[in-house]
């Protein structure tokens, strides 16, 4: 899940995004409206966390401008303004939620989470086999076993099996669970793999995360991955 922060003070832009980034989500931050709109044309994010008030720009405007478009985020407004107009107003122009400032991130995180579950058609519980994994809760169960999941193996296991049988390259897996781009070097995708398949397999008979040579990595149960694709596959030893 990838969310961008409209936020111009530094201080709560890095609040924000460490605590975000702990939960294990992706974050990009804009610091004005401009830089929010561009980045939002060239990105398609979950989830919009807006400012009301921006240095080049009203917040509400970018809100207008964000609704505009064929498909949107849902938008979490985070201002100052605590007024009872404020808060109908940009609910009105479509924000999905209003939250004052101060706040506590625990209730942020609380918003965050129930509004990406809205905007989500995706399932709230994962299932590959006796693989469980449950969006909601953030709990991952195989067979009669609880795994505890480090918050980016979760969004790297989530986003496996949300992709079931779909080869995902190692640029995928970055851009979708990382802030950052793949620069063709780094191994950081290989590592974190490794420790999921020492949580979800390595105490398994049958194992689940595949290599898929030239490619990255695949999640799927044995009676499907041994299709003719097998050929391509090759399982960690």
């Amino acid at each position: 899940m990838r969310i961008l922060i409209v936020e111009d003070e530094k201080r709560i832009q890095d609040f924000l995004s460490r605590g975000l980034e702990s939960a294990g989500y992706a974050v990009d931050v804009a610091g004005d409206g401009n830089t929010a709109l561009q980045l939002g044309h060239a990105t398609e994010y979950d989830l919009v966390i807006l400012d009301l008030m921006l240095p080049d720009t009203d917040g509400l405007s970018v809100l207008q401008k964000i609704r505009n478009r064929k498909a949107s985020p849902p938008v979490l407004i985070l201002s100052a303004r605590d007024a009872v107009d404020d808060r109908v107003k940009g609910l009105e122009l479509g924000a999905d939620d209003y939250l004052t400032k101060p706040f506590a991130f625990v209730e942020l995180l609380a918003r965050v989470r129930a509004l990406l579950r809205r905007g989500q058609p995706t399932p709230e519980r994962l299932q590959v086999s006796d693989l469980v994994l449950d969006c909601i809760r953030r709990k991952v169960t195989r067979g009669n076993d609880n795994i505890e999941l480090a918050p980016k193996e979760f969004s790297i296991l989530e986003y496996l099996m949300r992709n079931r049988g779909r080869p995902l390259s190692r640029t995928m897996i970055v851009e979708h669970v990382w802030d950052m781009d793949y620069d063709g070097l780094t191994n950081i995708v290989d590592v974190y793999i490794r420790h999921l398949r020492s949580k979800i397999d390595d105490k398994f008979p049958v194992k689940m995360i595949h290599t898929v040579r030239g490619i990255g990595y695949m999640l799927d149960a044995p009676e499907r991955a041994e299709r003719p694709v097998e050929s391509q596959l090759e399982q960690s030893s």
